[in-house]
């Protein structure tokens, strides 16, 4: 079994260990090919070194990120923005289930 990647993070003045998100870009996808392709990348990405470093590399801890990603809320964007589904939307619930705590 392989052993983590963890990167420090701080909060105040807690600093702590985690893994790493994805770093496929999301903000290039527009239409339902760059999605795919996306998704693609994303895979690849999982594949190479996701599994042991992503801070969701199993299916259960990143549906579990997913989900809680997908119903958070960003402060500084508009409801109305965050209610309107697009591709990039997705992609970018997805790239942050990867590491979404």
């Amino acid at each position: 079994m392989s052993v983590p990647s963890l990167r420090q993070c701080q909060h105040g003045s807690v600093t702590y260990e985690t893994g790493r998100a994805t770093d496929v870009d999301q903000s290039r996808v527009e239409t339902r090919e760059d999605f795919a392709d996306f998704l693609s990348a994303v895979l690849a990405d999982f594949r190479a070194t996701g599994a042991s470093e992503w801070e969701n590399g199993t299916l259960d801890r990143f549906l579990d990120a997913f989900s809680a990603f997908a119903d958070a809320r960003v402060v500084d964007v508009p409801e109305q923005e965050q209610e309107q589904a697009s591709w990039r939307l997705f992609a970018e619930i997805v790239r942050a289930a990867t590491g979404y705590e």
